[in-house]
């Protein structure tokens, strides 16, 4: 089956099939988050990318295997109301944005700083500390050696736009920089990307549109 990275809750998941690395996206929880579960095919090793909602479900898609870590993309509650269960039930550790882990529940034992380096297994990924729509959001790279890139962007990049910045101009032109220079200047068009909610896209699809995103202010 071709990977759409569409998902409704309820529904399946759906798996993106890389050849060292499996990305399971399935949607969980009353404002439809999404949930990814990384599976490094070397190892087995596995990490879940925000542990939103429905433990059971997370539960139920990671498996007998468990999970190495939980990353929390960032502070907001939607994205981590089954964490403590999940932990409880796995063991996992516990990584999140330094500056957004006093706003999580769940203590976190790796505070992540921008160009850390995430492990899944033999698999590496990036983190970029993006701020604005929180002050610690951290998306994930995995610039994939056989491949393009895939970025995991939390609530800071969606289809359309960056995420809520309150219409705090400051903390918009903050995330869009970030945005930016973060992302969009040093990746390619190529590069998927893998919101905290709703579809996925590419950078391509979305670079077009940045002067109208900064013009608009949102």
């Amino acid at each position: 089956m071709t990977y759409s990275g569409r998902v409704t809750v309820g529904g399946p998941a759906d798996v993106h099939e890389l050849k060292d690395l499996m990305i399971t996206k399935i949607a969980v929880g009353p404002m439809d988050n999404n949930a990814y579960l990384l599976r490094c095919r070397a190892t087995d090793e596995q990490v879940l990318i925000d542990a939103a909602n429905d433990a059971e479900t997370l539960l139920g898609t990671i498996g007998d295997d468990g999970i190495a870590s939980v990353v929390t993309t960032h502070r907001h509650g939607d994205h981590w109301q089954a964490l403590a269960a999940v932990v409880a039930a796995t063991g996992a550790r516990t990584l999140a944005g330094r500056e957004d882990a006093e706003g999580i529940s769940v203590p976190t034992d790796v505070p992540v700083d921008d160009g850390d380096i995430v492990r899944v297994g033999r698999v590496e990924l990036t983190a970029r500390r993006l701020v604005g729509h929180t002050p610690g959001s951290i998306a994930l790279v995995y610039d994939d050696p056989h491949g393009h890139p895939h970025v995991f962007t939390g609530d800071c990049l969606f289809p359309g736009g960056v995420g809520n910045t309150r219409k705090d101009p400051e903390a918009f032109a903050s995330l869009l920089h970030d945005v930016e220079t973060k992302i969009f200047d040093v990746l390619p068009d190529e590069t998927w990307v893998y919101p905290g909610h709703g579809d996925d896209t590419t950078l391509g699809a979305e670079r077009p549109h940045l002067p109208e995103w900064r013009a608009r202010g949102w």
